[in-house]
């Protein structure tokens, strides 16, 4: 008996209930779930934000031990720990040859409409978020959706790195090249937010600026190596910011997702400086800046998840932990059942809740 928490509705409980998988095709990966964090996403695509069919299986930061591998399959193999990411790609299409991995929009990474659904219940189809579904005994995906990973790392651990940190880190590293000595902002401390601080200190950034509304969270962005925080509920960030630099940081990283955020993260960057939109926005929202700024060479840049390059990513960043320099034992708050996700769902953004996970073993 494989089991599954399952949304039927949006904003509706989370039902625990029995799924079938198939076996393995061409090119897939079937894997057993370890362990799973709780991302914003989730809660985001719960409350109805982005549209998604149903009935739906959420999780996307996966992580586990591959049982079987389907025919054409090379770069994992049964047994190994590997961690997802929704970001599959094909490798051969034009983002994919020019190094966009994260841009891929190939449709051979799902099985035809018409094919038999990869999972199932009572002979419904099932849609699994990001073509993981990792809030599931079992996730049956794309082979380049996940990545093998060295074995000397609790897997509760790793399961983080393949969506929250690799924003986070990513943007910074990736996206906005932060160069040793620049200034940095940081809008929103959660779990993306705090990797995006993560990411500063490992680029050697000179001043990391922590802002959050919720002081919990500014206390976890100091252990995460913020050199200054700002409280914004106590009034304009933006002023704030450009008044403790004089003139406004380097990069500013928006990591909350509302268009007022990101007005204000492009308010407290410097001339020349750039803003970074991490944060998923609603589609239907949209965000204006002041144009004249940009006659001072002021830039706006999207980040979808981190721009990675998740094969090569993923086990970089699990190096970097092992090294002391990812602080994975610090963003993973608690450990819950599947039975317990819904509450856990509740929680994200809440507090001093950095990151939960569902664990499975």
């Amino acid at each position: 008996m494989l089991r599954a928490a399952v949304m039927r509705e949006f904003r509706g409980d989370l039902s625990i209930e029995e799924i079938e998988i198939d076996e393995p095709r061409a090119d897939e990966v079937l894997i057993r779930t370890v362990a799973s964090g709780i991302c914003h996403t989730d809660l985001t695509y719960w409350g109805g934000r982005h549209p998604h069919p149903l009935p739906m299986i959420l999780g996307h930061e996966g992580c586990g031990i591959v049982e079987a591998v389907g025919k054409g399959v090379t770069n994992v193999a049964v047994g190994d720990a590997v961690v997802t990411c929704m970001t599959s790609f094909c490798g051969h299409c034009d983002h994919c040859v020019t190094g966009n991995l994260v841009l891929c929009e190939s449709p051979e990474r799902d099985r035809a409409p018409n094919a038999k659904p990869k999972i199932t219940a009572r002979g419904e189809k099932l849609h699994p978020y990001g073509r993981l579904g990792s809030f599931a005994e079992k996730m049956l995906v794309y082979k380049n959706s996940c990545v093998r990973i060295r074995s000397d790392v609790p897997l509760d651990k790793a399961s983080v790195v393949g969506c929250g940190v690799l924003t986070g880190v990513g943007a910074v590293i990736n996206t906005a090249k932060v160069q040793p000595g620049q200034s940095v902002a940081v809008l929103g401390c959660g779990g993306v937010g705090l990797s995006a601080i993560n990411g500063a200190v490992i680029a050697g950034a000179g001043r990391i600026i922590a802002i959050d509304s919720q002081p919990q969270k500014l206390e976890l962005a100091r252990a995460f190596g913020a050199t200054d925080t700002v409280d914004a509920s106590m009034g304009n960030a933006a002023e704030q910011v450009t008044q403790m630099t004089h003139g406004g940081v380097d990069v500013a990283f928006e990591a909350v997702g509302t268009a007022l955020t990101a007005q204000s993260a492009f308010a407290m960057i410097r001339r020349g400086g750039a803003m970074v939109l991490v944060g998923m926005l609603p589609p239907d929202e949209n965000v204006s800046f002041p144009g004249k700024e940009f006659v001072y060479g002021k830039k706006v840049i999207g980040s979808m998840l981190g721009s990675n390059r998740f094969p090569h990513d993923i086990p970089q960043l699990i190096d970097f932990y092992v090294q002391g320099k990812l602080k994975l034992d610090e963003l993973v708050s608690q450990r819950v059942r599947l039975e317990d996700v819904n509450e856990a769902l509740q929680q994200v953004g809440k507090g001093g809740v950095a990151r939960s996970v569902v664990v499975f073993d």
